[in-house]
């Protein structure tokens, strides 16, 4: 006989054993999402012997059979829960997802987990105003949920990042960090289920009004519309800004590869090694085991590490949006001082219907020369044409003071420390004033030779 949700009730504390498409599995009960996907705690794998700490999610799809036993360790099973299972078999029907990418992962060792999370709290606590960051965690739709959305939606821009397990179509949305200005949300997707999007958050992230601010926007884009039915629009992608932002600075080029949020944060911000142990820390706790965004309770540790990543997004934008526009900001100071700052004594003779190209969009061309011919200098070029990137460990040693002196041979695939300066330069306030000066006195020398 099927059991009905209401009989759920009466199940969540008992244990079960749960047969997925890889393994056998025991423990108790914890919750039944709307997606008859089971949320599992004390989980035991009957064929390896090995205990998982904290609760584990089954996803319907890879669930062959879910059997309730007499008693926890008695391992005989008494009622079959055919709800469940016939729900499976509807979900084998349409199931275009890979094999394996079910909760069939290895159980999160709890001694790397207690160390990683340690290490994550040394991080965070020494440094202030990291440790006194403040965030929302949103798991239910009581209270806090509805204001949260209502402040959301009444922004301009936001930042939005998501994690979560092969974070695609055919992956799990954990948690959804979104930030403003003033307050930072965590919204706990495993808990809230699809239901948070119908409520509000769809809405949030399809509003063509709201600016939302995202690192390779692509993979969540594609969870989000495939799971959800959530069309993304009005991205400022700080992957792509990034990527942008290089071919500027270099006059036209490439580079060979885009930059990790991690990077952009050290190049863009110069955010202190203290960040880059905290993104490590957090990256090596998903590494080890990618079910840990399924733990519950979360660790507070990473929960920083999320509201730290969504607040930093935003200060990204910000940024890129800076240097970005610094050219147009630079020529616009020209063009307001192109007349106002002569005599005067040729306006008489200057048409204003006159479309010519002017001298102060002219030196744009010399810019792009210029910055194209440092570019040649210190960068190393791939058999494409591209300009190779710095890696990650050199990113560390420029932004490092005591490597201020070690420069770069002709061997080396980074720009110099020196380098890295001359090119950064180009974002000042006063760049094509002075990049302007260099030319005139390169033609000055020119003119003066017999």
């Amino acid at each position: 006989m099927a059991v009905s949700s209401e009989g759920y009730v009466a199940l969540l504390g008992r244990a079960v054993r749960v047969t997925l498409k890889c393994g056998v599995f025991q423990g108790v009960l914890q919750h039944v999402n709307p997606d008859r996907s089971l949320l599992v705690r004390t989980v035991k794998n009957l064929e390896t012997g090995r205990s998982s700490p904290g609760i584990k999610m089954f996803f319907a799809p890879e669930i062959v059979n879910v059997e309730l036993l007499d008693e926890p360790d008695s391992g005989k099973g008494t009622t079959v829960l055919s709800e469940c299972t016939s729900a499976v078999k509807r979900n084998k029907q349409v199931d275009t997802g890979p094999a394996g990418c079910g909760s069939c992962s290895s159980p999160v060792s709890l001694e790397s987990q207690l160390r990683a999370s340690n290490n994550l709290k040394c991080s965070l606590s020494e440094k202030k105003e990291e440790e006194n960051v403040e965030y929302t965690v949103i798991d239910s739709f009581q209270e806090k949920f509805g204001p949260a959305v209502l402040h959301l939606k009444q922004q301009c821009v936001v930042s939005i990042a998501g994690e979560g397990v092969n974070l695609c179509r055919y992956g799990k949305l954990s948690w959804l960090e979104i930030a403003s200005k003033s307050r930072i949300f965590l919204f706990d997707i495993f808990l809230l289920g699809p239901q948070a999007f119908k409520n509000g958050l769809q809405m949030l992230l399809e509003d063509k009004n709201i600016l939302k601010v995202m690192h390779d926007c692509r993979w969540i884009s594609d969870c989000l519309f495939h799971q959800y039915g959530v069309l993304l629009c009005n991205v400022f992608d700080t992957q792509v800004a990034d990527a942008l932002q290089f071919s500027v600075e270099t006059g036209g080029f490439l580079p060979h590869r885009v930059c990790t949020l991690q990077e952009c944060l050290m190049q863009h911000l110069k955010i202190p090694s203290k960040w880059d142990a905290i993104m490590n820390c957090r990256q090596q706790m998903a590494s080890e085991n990618p079910d840990i965004w399924f733990l519950r309770p979360f660790p507070p540790s990473l929960l920083k590490a999320l509201a730290l990543k969504a607040m930093h997004l935003l200060l990204l934008h910000s940024s890129l949006m800076e240097n970005l526009m610094s050219d147009l900001t630079a020529i616009v100071h020209d063009y307001l001082n192109t007349y106002r700052s002569g005599s005067g004594g040729h306006l008489w003779s200057t048409k204003l219907t006159c479309m010519e190209l002017p001298k102060e969009l002219r030196q744009l061309l010399d810019i792009q020369t210029l910055r194209k011919e440092r570019a040649i200098r210190n960068y190393k070029m791939n058999k494409d044409g591209l300009l190779i990137r710095p890696t990650p460990m050199e990113f560390e040693k420029r932004n490092n003071p005591q490597e201020e002196g070690n420069y770069r041979n002709d061997l080396d695939h980074s720009p110099t420390n020196k380098a890295v300066s001359h090119l950064a330069s180009f974002y000042n306030q006063g760049v094509l004033c002075q990049e302007k000066l260099e030319k005139t006195k390169l033609r000055g020398k020119s003119v003066e030779e017999p």
